[in-house]
C-alpha cells in the first residue's frame, strides 16, 4: 500500500520524523532543523522518552516517536519469556507515554495499541519488534489521511488568495492544509509567528510552507495584532495538543493573545483537531510549565543578565468563545457542540 507521505516535503516523510531500525531510534533534531540537519539516535526507548521530553521532535513527532520507542522497547527486550517482554513494555508504555504531561492521556492510547499489537505478535509468533514498527507506520498513515480530511474542510472556509495566519509548527495538520491550498490553485499567503523559545514557527512552518512554494512571512511573537489587521489576514489557525469537550484549546502558548487579537478584529479563528473524550473539561489538563532558562536564551545565545529568571509555560488556553469552528475529518464543528462529532448529529 502506497504510504501517506508520498511526495510531501522532508519535514513530513516519515523517515524524518522517527524511525526505528536495527535496534535504534533514529529522530529528526527539529531544534536545529533548518540551520543543521542531524538526527539524535537513541539506543534505548528511555532515549527516546528523553528525546521527547526535551523536544528533540514536537507536534504529531512526538506520537511517532513514541511509538518507535516501543518497538525499540520490544528489540531491547527479545530474549525474554512472554511474560517479562510484555512487563517490560508495559514499564517502557508508562515511561514513553508520560514523557510530557499535557500530551499523557493521548500518547497512552499510542501506548495501548502498541500493546495489543506485541500481544498479538506474541500469539502469532512473529518479531515483536517489527509488527510495533510495522503497526506505527500503519497508525501515521490513518493520521496523514484524516488530516488530509480536515484540511479539505478547512480550505473549503479560506477566501481564495488570502492571507492566513497560523500559529506554532502543526505539523501534518497545516501540511495538509498546504496540499489541499495546492491541489485547489488558492494561493495563500502564511504568516507565522517565530513561536519563541525554539522558533517553531520560523524554523519549521516557515520551511514547509517555503518547500511547498507558499509566500511565507516571519514574525516575532509580539506582533500577531498589529500584523492581522496591517497585512489584511483573512483567517487565523492553528493545530491544538488537547480539544476539551467544552470547547476549551489547549496549544502552544501564544495562541489564546493572537485569538483574542482575531475575535476583536472580527478574523475568525479555526483549530484543527480532534475532541477528546477523555478530557471532558479544561480542568482535566495539566499545563506544562517548562525550564525558565529556556526563555532567557535565542538559538543557544543567553539574552538575559545572570541571575534575571524566566517563565515558560508551554501551553495555554483558548476558551471556545473565541473559536469560530473545531474542523475535524467529519466537518466543522462549534466548540460548544463538540460531543455532536461523536454521535453523528
Amino acid at each position: 500500500m502506497e504510504r501517506a507521505d508520498k511526495n510531501l516535503t522532508f519535514l513530513l516523510q516519515y523517515e524524518n520524523v522517527a524511525w526505528y531500525e536495527k535496534g535504534t531510534v533514529r529522530i529528526l533534531d527539529r531544534r536545529i532543523y533548518p540551520v543543521r540537519t542531524e538526527y539524535v539516535v537513541c539506543k534505548t526507548h528511555n532515549d527516546v522518552a528523553n528525546a521527547i521530553r526535551e523536544m528533540v521532535t514536537q507536534s504529531y513527532g512526538p506520537y511517532v516517536a513514541a511509538a518507535m520507542g516501543m518497538a525499540l522497547a520490544a528489540y531491547e527486550a527479545r530474549n525474554k519469556n512472554r511474560h517479562e517482554l510484555m512487563k517490560y513494555l508495559e514499564d517502557a508504555s508508562y515511561i514513553l507515554s508520560h514523557a510530557r504531561p499535557t500530551t499523557t492521556v493521548n500518547m497512552k492510547k499510542v501506548m495501548k495499541r502498541a500493546l495489543g499489537v506485541a500481544r498479538d505478535a506474541l500469539e502469532a509468533g512473529k518479531p515483536v519488534d517489527q509488527a510495533i514498527f510495522d503497526d506505527a507506520i500503519k497508525s501515521t498513515d490513518e493520521f496523514y489521511n484524516r488530516a488530509l480530511k480536515s484540511a479539505k474542510h478547512l480550505v473549503d472556509v479560506i477566501p481564495p488568495n488570502a492571507t492566513i495566519m497560523t500559529q506554532c509548527f502543526a505539523e501534518t495538520t497545516i501540511s495538509m492544509v498546504f496540499k489541499e491550498c495546492r491541489l485547489r490553485g488558492n494561493e495563500i499567503r502564511v504568516i507565522c509567528p517565530e513561536t519563541r523559545p525554539y522558533f517553531q514557527g520560523s524554523r519549521l512552518t516557515a520551511s514547509l510552507a517555503y518547500d511547498m512554494g507558499f509566500d511565507v512571512t516571519v514574525i516575532s511573537d509580539n506582533m500577531p495584532a498589529y500584523t492581522l489587521k496591517k497585512k489584511n489576514v483573512a483567517l487565523f489557525t492553528s493545530g491544538a495538543d488537547v480539544i476539551c469537550m467544552d470547547g476549551h484549546i489547549v496549544n502552544k502558548v501564544g495562541t489564546f493573545q493572537i485569538a483574542l487579537a482575531a475575535n476583536y478584529l472580527r478574523i475568525p479563528y479555526f483549530c484543527i483537531g480532534t475532541p477528546n473524550p477523555e478530557h471532558p473539561t479544561i480542568d482535566t489538563v495539566t499545563i506544562e510549565e517548562r525550564n525558565g532558562n529556556d526563555v532567557l536564551h535565542a538559538m543557544g545565545i543567553q539574552t538575559t543578565k545572570p541571575g534575571v529568571k524566566g517563565y515558560y509555560p508551554a501551553f495555554d488556553i483558548t476558551p471556545p468563545n473565541l473559536c469560530n469552528g473545531v474542523v475535524t475529518d467529519k466537518g466543522i464543528f462549534s466548540a460548544y457542540c463538540l460531543k455532536s462529532y461523536y454521535n453523528g448529529s
